[in-house]
């Protein structure tokens, strides 16, 4: 058998797409951490798959499986990947459309300058339904690591991230921080753990651990994590750049049950054939 993939790319955080609206190909934990190898495998940071519709109102449907086989929730990048996969084959309409997520319903836009603009919804603060096992201190979480208590902030975007701002991204050691605050018991789903360097009010700096997947070149959800953290806690505007390793992303939000909107690019790289 026979299965067409499609490798492409948002800012570096790369996929493997598997069209399987009219393929059929069985996946599973097993299959997604073999397709995710670097080395014996097509090799990316996540496996998306897209499926017929559930809802009429919805161009498509689509699953997200980490590296390590887990299943995600939501994708921000993966997301303007598929928006950007279903524009090249002509099958999206004029303006927004939809598909249909782990995490629920999510509004694309591909734009006139080659960027793809995605409704993420609102921003979930609620530690409950994070989810989070710790209660908030005017807005914060207090976590033990290494003996020092480290304030962070949490959210939930469709997946549960917990952000740590600090002076000096480069010097961060992200891989050691970040494997213990995503696989913390606080979190009893685990999170994507965001390290975030505030330039200015417009501007940050982030770097992101994701669940199941390690470090990236760059997180989209984390990116809206990461801003709307900050933006409730006043440190930045509603419309902020934020820089990752792979490039920048454009996010915007106001606040309370607004959506937060992110605008940034996606790459078809090449396809090829499994068998």
């Amino acid at each position: 058998m026979t299965v067409k993939f499609h490798k492409m790319h948002g800012l570096g955080n790369d996929f493997v797409v598997l069209d399987l609206r009219s393929q059929d190909f069985p996946i599973g934990e097993i299959t997604a951490k073999k397709l995710a190898d670097r080395h014996t495998g097509v090799g990316c940071d996540q496996v998306l798959v897209l499926r017929k519709p559930l809802d009429n109102r919805h161009l498509a449907s689509f699953d997200i499986w980490n590296s390590d086989g887990s299943r995600a929730g939501q994708c921000g990048n993966g997301v303007r990947c598929l928006g950007m996969y279903l524009h090249m084959r002509s099958e999206t309409p004029q303006g927004a459309f939809t598909l249909g997520g782990p995490a629920g319903e999510v509004e694309i836009e591909c734009l006139e300058d080659g960027n793809v603009r995605v409704d993420m919804g609102p921003p979930i603060f609620e530690a409950a339904r994070i989810p989070l096992l710790l209660t908030a201190v005017d807005g914060w979480y207090y976590l033990d690591i290494d003996g020092e208590s480290r304030k962070l902030g949490a959210v939930s975007m469709g997946n549960p991230h917990a952000l740590l701002v600090v002076d000096g991204i480069d010097t961060t050691d992200v891989a050691h921080l970040g494997a213990i605050i995503s696989r913390h018991p606080a979190f009893p789903q685990g999170c994507n753990a965001g390290f975030a360097q505030v330039i200015d009010r417009k501007n940050i700096r982030l770097r992101v651990f994701e669940r199941g997947a390690d470090e990236t070149s760059a997180c989209g959800s984390g990116a809206c994590a990461a801003m709307s953290i900050l933006r409730r806690a006043n440190l930045v505007d509603e419309t902020v750049n934020v820089t990752q390793a792979g490039g920048n992303l454009i996010l915007s939000w106001n606040s309370g049950a607004d959506s937060v909107i992110m605008t940034g690019p996606a790459t078809h790289v090449f396809e090829g054939n499994l068998e």
